[in-house]
C-alpha cells in the first residue's frame, strides 16, 4: 500500500490504444514467435479472431489463449531479451505524441504515474522502466527457468483493472485522480477518477 501521498495526485493510463496507436500485444505476438509458434497461432486462433471482430468472443479469453500457444515453455532468457529489444525500438514507433506528453506533464508536476494494461510484462517493465512509471499489467508466469504459457494473476482488463489498482494504492491519499482509456475494457479503469478522459476526450 502506497501511503502519505496527501499532496500528489495519480494517473492512470491504459496503454494500447491510448498511450500507442496500435494495439501492441498483437504486434508483440508477431515479433516474438518463432515460425513454427506463429503458424500454431494462425492454425488455432485464426477462426477465434474472426468470431472476437465480430464481438462474439472476449478479447481477454483470446489474448490468454494467445499467450498460451506462443510462449509456452519458451526460456525465460530467450524470451526476456526479445521483451527488451521491442520495447527500446518497436514502441517508440507507435506512441502517440498527444499521449505521451501528457504523461511527460504529470510527471512534471510530481504526480504519481501507472500505467494499467492487459498487455504483458515482458515489454511493458522495460518500457515503463525507461520513464520512471509504475505498471500494472498482465504477467507471464515462469516455472523452472520458462515461461509456462498462463497468466500469472489473470488478465488485466476490465473491472480486474480497478481492482489491482485499489489494492496498490489508498486512493483516499491523492489530491486528485487521472484516468485515460480508449475502450469499454477501460471503463472500470475510468470510474476511479476525478477527471476521466477516452480517446483523449474529457467525461
Amino acid at each position: 500500500m502506497t501511503d502519505n501521498l496527501s499532496n500528489k495526485n495519480l494517473a492512470l493510463f491504459d496503454f494500447d490504444g491510448t498511450l500507442t496507436d496500435a494495439d501492441m500485444f498483437t504486434k508483440f505476438l508477431k515479433f516474438s514467435a518463432t515460425k513454427k509458434r506463429a503458424w500454431l497461432i494462425r492454425l488455432t486462433l485464426l477462426p477465434l479472431y474472426g468470431f472476437f471482430k465480430l464481438g462474439l468472443f472476449p478479447a481477454p479469453t483470446l489474448r490468454k489463449l494467445a499467450s498460451f500457444v506462443a510462449y509456452t515453455d519458451k526460456p525465460i532468457s530467450f524470451l526476456c531479451p526479445i521483451g527488451e529489444e521491442y520495447a527500446l525500438t518497436v514502441i517508440p514507433k507507435h506512441l502517440r505524441k498527444q499521449a505521451i506528453e501528457r504523461l511527460q506533464w504529470h510527471l512534471q508536476q510530481g504526480d504519481t504515474v501507472v500505467v494499467v494494461s492487459a498487455s504483458l510484462n515482458l515489454y511493458l517493465e522495460p518500457w515503463c522502466h525507461s520513464l520512471g512509471v509504475e505498471l500494472i499489467c498482465s504477467e507471464l508466469a515462469t516455472k523452472n527457468g520458462k515461461f509456462t504459457g498462463l497468466y500469472l494473476k489473470g488478465d488485466v482488463s476490465n473491472h480486474i483493472k480497478a481492482e489491482r489498482v485499489k489494492s496498490m494504492f489508498n486512493l483516499d491519499q491523492f489530491k486528485r485522480i487521472y484516468a485515460y482509456g480508449d475502450t469499454p475494457e477501460d471503463h472500470a479503469l475510468l470510474s476511479l477518477a476525478d477527471e476521466q478522459y477516452m480517446n483523449w476526450v474529457k467525461q
